[in-house]
């Protein structure tokens, strides 16, 4: 499931490019064909992204969209593709530059057109979002601090932190060696100001790289140059294979519906 940072990019970009300008909104599969409708040829606002929510605002509406598992976006300049399969909703308009852009998008979980009310409860039921300006990470160790859930299934709660999904979560703990299997109520205040920081940077970095890399130079196999796939990682899709820093081979186990990702020696309980 796309993370925090690619729902922040894929918001600035649509926003650069159809943002101010009417759009023409077709659903090429029908299964959104009458929030199309509605959208047709009006003037897009903005686009704005809440964790793994975005919201496009046409006047008093908005669309919003949630990719889940196995929604995309694709976007392109010119004339677009023919319609095929799935073809969920195409936005077509002139770009910035008097070419032609449009975007498509396949498979979401939520493609819908609400108005702001609706919008703004689904805001106030997620947690506070690292990206966002003067996000206040004290609101998510309230949450963390009064509970006996483990901290690795606390990550995943998009009621207490917006944004992270499976790949931070695992990288964060481990970059502050906490055990996925730590109660939250022992994550004390101090230990949370540093992971919340800590994922700021995270996000922020993968919003400027449009990939998650959350190792450290000295801590990867070839240390100049880009990033390869197999050094951007500490534990996350690394079963078996030896810790960067301790040797132990990294362990996995379901948790909360995903797979975890941990070394039992640097994260012990």
């Amino acid at each position: 499931m796309p993370e925090g940072h690619t729902l922040y990019r894929l918001a600035r970009e649509q926003s650069t490019l159809f943002a101010g300008r009417p759009v023409h909104v077709t659903s090429p599969q029908g299964r959104f064909e009458a929030g199309a409708a509605l959208l047709d040829g009006r003037v897009l606002d903005e686009v704005f992204s809440y964790g793994k929510h975005l919201f496009a605002r046409f006047g008093g509406d908005h669309l919003h969209v949630h990719l889940g598992l196995y929604g995309t976006y694709l976007t392109g300049s010119g004339t677009p593709p023919q319609a095929l399969g799935a073809l969920r909703m195409r936005w077509e308009a002139d770009g910035p530059d008097g070419d032609g852009v449009w975007t498509d998008l396949r498979g979401p979980t939520a493609c819908e057109v609400l108005p702001a009310p609706e919008v703004a409860t689904i805001l106030d039921r997620l947690g506070p979002d690292p990206l966002r300006p003067r996000a206040d990470g004290g609101r998510a160790h309230r949450r963390i601090a009064g509970s006996r859930t483990a901290v690795g299934a606390l990550l995943m709660d998009q009621s207490v932190l917006a944004g992270v999904g499976n790949v931070y979560r695992a990288e964060l703990l481990f970059r502050h060696r906490v055990s996925p299997f730590r109660p939250g109520r022992a994550v004390d205040e101090a230990l949370w100001a540093q992971m919340w920081a800590d994922l700021v940077t995270l996000l922020r970095s993968g919003v400027r790289m449009g990939r998650i890399v959350t190792t450290r130079p000295e801590d990867r196999t070839r240390r100049g140059g880009a990033v390869r796939r197999e050094d951007a990682h500490y534990v996350y899709r690394r079963t078996g294979l030896p810790c960067r820093i301790c040797g132990t081979g990294i362990r996995t186990e379901v948790m909360v519906g995903r797979n975890l990702y941990w070394c039992p020696t640097c994260q012990a309980v």
